[in-house]
């Protein structure tokens, strides 16, 4: 089995991201849960280049790594410079790690035109500085920035600056696609070429061709062993190679032997756990790793996977720690129903007369603006209350809401102040409770005068709140008559569940899934 070595550069390439910044205790973090996933290299930040990296690398020394080594990223010296005089490669060595990672131009065009200097300057501040940090005792691998890009418009010089670097003794080049926009025929031909200087190739791509993944497997077909990318791709303009994607890839499909199958099932929850740390919503559409990799909505496709799991699956989820989900929608037929409440720990064995029902009643919603593919408290409430036994906690009587601007006079203009007035009238244990409140807007309203009614009866409802809410216009044809779709997120602290609500009436709406939202938490948790 072949094998390859995996550096993430998530600390850094990743963090040039739009929106994306990592605190030094998330980067800790990150690096500790790399390492259990099996990572060779972490590229931790560029030390000198701000406080946090720098701080980063003093308290990683702390860390007790079983699989990574901490790698430090800078440049060649400037041109013109002694390698011993620059303040970069001087902190990297300050750093005292035993790999550091230096990126120099392998473009002619780079150097004269960005750089500003010849092309023997950039092959002499290539050497010197590796031979400088080779000195102190680190290991250095070369990022050779522009790589592709320079080899088809000088193929001659971009390997020279391989085979000087070779020479002057780092471990390992790595080829990168800087701008992103080869083909995957350009990497392999550019692979080849440079593997005839006999030193360990590793490939570094970016995403704006949508390639990323594909050239860096390319790359690896053609003979490289070190591969680089970041955690969900996250990266600048387009992102990076998606390590959650490769590392399957080459293990699964590829047969190369880069982590353990342990450590490739938790490659979903590192995906997440990252995503999390850099408060960006997790990708349900990510190959491998995403909520919606291994779902099945249509009835065809359920039937299929039910009988043979690998009819619509190109892998066992299982492998990389996810798991295959049934949606149910109007294009899913019984089986899907079916196997929706098997999932849900619901037994509908034997009531076929049921499922029929409920088939034509989600395909009859879903009509009316209602969606369950992403709202299964609301799903699993369908499926509950066909049962015959069940008893709702609360049930809705009516409910009214009054918007009103009052003008108010401040100290330096007239200002509308909007007022929203919620009375709702619910039932519970053949009481009928008749409550009201002001809030920040209808939603808000409705769902603070129905707490006001429920939680004399079910006190621990005050546990659960409202944390995200969504509005989506179906027909924007027909104008303020469309229909609409409202998706709530609630959550009590340790779960979180959606649920779904159609109308024409946006208030309606929301107070179909803001009901939902609390009866699915009441019968779920307030035993």
């Amino acid at each position: 089995m072949a094998s390859v070595e995996l550096y993430d550069t998530t600390l850094r390439d990743g963090a040039q991201s739009e929106g994306i910044s990592f605190s030094v205790v998330d980067k800790l973090h990150i690096v500790q849960k790399l390492d259990e996933l099996g990572i060779h290299y972490i590229e931790g930040g560029w030390p000198g280049a701000n406080p946090k990296d720098a701080e980063f690398y003093q308290r990683a020394k702390g860390l007790k790594l079983k699989n990574a080594h901490i790698v430090a990223f800078g440049s060649t010296r400037r041109a013109n410079v002694k390698a011993e005089d620059d303040n970069f490669l001087v902190e990297l060595v300050k750093a005292n790690v035993k790999y550091a990672t230096l990126v120099a131009k392998s473009s002619d065009l780079h150097v004269e035109r960005v750089l500003k200097t010849t092309p023997e300057e950039n092959l002499a501040m290539i050497a010197d500085s590796i031979k400088y940090l080779k000195s102190k005792g680190i290991n250095v691998l070369l990022d050779a920035e522009h790589f592709f890009d320079g080899y088809k418009h000088n193929p001659q010089y971009a390997l020279k600056t391989l085979e000087v670097a070779a020479e002057a003794g780092a471990i390992c080049l790595v080829l990168c696609d800087t701008n992103g926009g080869m083909l995957p025929e350009d990497i392999v031909e550019a692979t080849k070429a440079a593997l005839k200087i006999g030193k360990p190739l590793g490939i570094h791509t970016h995403n704006d061709g949508g390639l990323a993944v594909a050239n860096t497997l390319a790359a690896v077909k053609a003979g490289a062993v070190h591969v680089q990318g970041t955690i969900n791709g996250l990266g600048e303009r387009t992102g990076n190679a998606d390590l959650c994607t490769i590392i399957p890839a080459l293990k699964l499909k590829m047969n190369v032997n880069c982590i353990n199958d342990k450590q490739l099932a938790s490659v979903t929850e590192a995906a997440h756990y990252v995503s999390e740390l850099a408060n960006v919503a997790p990708d349900p559409f990510a190959p491998y790793v995403g909520a919606s990799a291994f779902s099945h909505k249509a009835g065809y496709h359920m039937d299929g996977v039910t009988k043979w799991p690998d009819a619509y699956q190109h892998i066992d989820p299982s492998k990389v720690g996810n798991k295959m989900r049934t949606v149910v929608s109007d294009q899913s037929g019984k089986r899907n129903i079916i196997a929706k409440a098997e999932e849900l720990g619901i037994d509908l064995t034997g009531a076929e007369k049921e499922v029929k029902a409920l088939t034509e009643k989600v395909k009859h919603l879903e009509s009316l603006g209602f969606q369950y593919d992403n709202a299964e408290a609301s799903f699993e409430l369908l499926l509950r209350r066909a049962k015959p036994n069940y008893k709702p906690p609360f049930e809705l009587v009516d409910f009214m809401v009054v918007v009103e601007s009052r003008r108010r006079q401040s100290t330096r203009k007239e200002t509308d102040n909007m007022l929203s007035e919620a009375m709702v009238k619910v039932k519970v244990n053949n009481e009928i409770i008749h409550t009201a409140a002001e809030g920040d807007g209808p939603v808000n309203a409705l769902d603070l005068a129905m707490r006001k009614a429920l939680l004399q009866f079910y006190p621990k409802l005050k546990q659960v709140k409202l944390v995200d809410y969504k509005v989506r216009i179906l027909e924007e044809s027909t104008g303020t008559e469309s229909q609409v779709r409202v998706l709530i997120e609630s959550s009590d602290g340790v779960n979180e569940w959606h649920t779904v609500g159609g109308s024409t009436n946006i208030i309606e709406a929301s107070w179909l899934a803001l009901a939902d939202a609390i009866e699915w938490w009441l019968g779920k948790y307030n035993k």
